[in-house]
């Protein structure tokens, strides 16, 4: 029997900055080599949708959804727990058929499978306790290195064990037996999660359905959020089936990485012309990267001096129920409609107000107190060109007295 280890500490050995290895980042700031991505989001938002995307990506070396591919073309391994081949089929052949992707483009670099050929079960729990299932991780290892994936994506990690979500310790156990894979086969790990009840909440990366071992385990946690009603009225949005199409990805927790700004999905469906004779087609969900508009789209200093103008010229209230809500004089110079544009007029007053080109005067009528809107640092005339750029819009025109809308 051999003799335990001598622990002792290890000096630093002071090292050349310039002389360490870059981490192996494979797809922006969401996967790396080493480590495990937690995707979380409720039902309906796409998540698998997305991720298909995602291996495409990896696959292909296109950058179909705008996050960097710094190693280029990569294997990578889409193990659904939940779908039929068939199924998985259909959705991998939209998404390539939406954008362009061929045989030659993936080469080899493309692995799908279903769980319901091939089950998977990385952990069991009975009376007797909680136990890993070894032999799985030895031959998900086995194969990831055989095959040089880079990325292996799991969908959904409830479907991949036979544990209670609630059990702390069970679920740190396996999430962290997960990451122990992807530093032995030196490839990403995505766990696909669905969130808890969220009550018309946001998703945070706090919400993942049952323990938060996961959570803590993931060394990256993406969050997925359909677009709120909110947000749709503030870009001029007023359709609801256009505003469920679009999801808003974050980056909840990001260890080792720059938090980053939020990417924007959108959900299309892709005829697959599979069908003949009087039955119709499939279509199938795909996603797309959306590029969200500027609410300052379109305009320039001019407009900002123009109300400032009208301010000047008339009385104008705070209060969005009022018929002189100074909103309707935005309109007048914008064009903008305040009834469908109300969301987007609102945040442009908002902006001029947090660049102190709008200001809020508090007048007694009646006995009550009543806000009014009032021009703030005024825009000098000498400054508005023909067509000045847009960023100037609310910001430079305030002359840099706030943030850039």
């Amino acid at each position: 029997m051999s003799s335990p280890q001598t622990l002792c500490a290890s000096p630093y050995r002071w090292p050349d900055p310039a002389s360490l290895p870059t981490r192996r980042w494979l797809f922006g700031h969401w996967l790396l080599r080493g480590e495990v991505t937690a995707i979380i989001a409720p039902g309906g938002t796409g998540k698998s949708t997305i991720t298909n995307t995602i291996a495409l990506c990896l696959a292909s070396g296109k950058s179909l959804l705008g996050r960097p591919l710094p190693r280029g073309p990569q294997a990578v391994w889409i193990f659904n727990l939940e779908d039929s081949m068939e199924e998985l089929e259909r959705q991998m052949a939209a998404a390539c058929a939406f954008h362009g992707i061929a045989p030659k483009d993936c080469g080899n670099r493309l692995y799908l499978d279903s769980g319901m050929v091939q089950p998977l079960c990385t952990a069991t729990e009975d009376r007797q306790g909680f136990k890993l299932n070894e032999e799985a991780f030895a031959q998900l290892t086995a194969t990831i290195i055989n095959e040089q994936i880079a990325a292996v994506i799991v969908d959904p990690f409830v479907s991949s064990h036979a544990v209670q979500e609630n059990n702390n310790g069970a679920i740190d156990a396996v999430a962290k037996r997960w990451k122990r894979l992807a530093q032995e086969a030196g490839c990403a790990v995505v766990l696909l999660h669905h969130t808890k009840k969220m009550g018309g909440r946001e998703v945070t990366a706090e919400d993942g359905r049952g323990a938060v071992a996961l959570r803590d385990a993931a060394r990256i946690v993406l969050t997925l959020n359909a677009m709120s009603q909110a947000e749709a009225e503030e870009l001029g949005i007023s359709e609801a089936a256009v505003r469920r199409t679009l999801v808003r990805v974050d980056t909840g927790k990001a260890n080792r990485a720059p938090l980053g700004a939020a990417t924007w999905i959108k959900l299309e469906s892709q005829c697959l012309d599979n069908g003949g004779g009087s039955e119709p087609a499939d279509h199938v969900g795909v996603a797309c990267l959306w590029e969200k508009p500027d609410v300052f789209d379109g305009l320039t200093t001019w407009h900002l001096y123009m109300v400032q103008q009208g301010l000047a010229a008339g009385t104008w209230r705070d209060s969005v129920q009022s018929d002189d809500w100074v909103g309707h004089l935005v309109a007048n110079v914008t064009g903008l409609s305040a009834e469908t544009d109300k969301g987007r007029i609102k945040a442009i007053i908002r902006t001029w107000k947090r660049n102190d080109a709008l200001s809020v005067e508090h007048r007694r009528i009646n006995g009550r107190d009543v806000p009014f809107v009032i021009v703030g640092k005024l825009v000098n005339a000498s400054e508005i060109g023909s067509r000045p750029h847009l960023a100037m819009c609310g910001a430079e025109s305030a002359e840099g007295a706030g943030a850039a809308p």
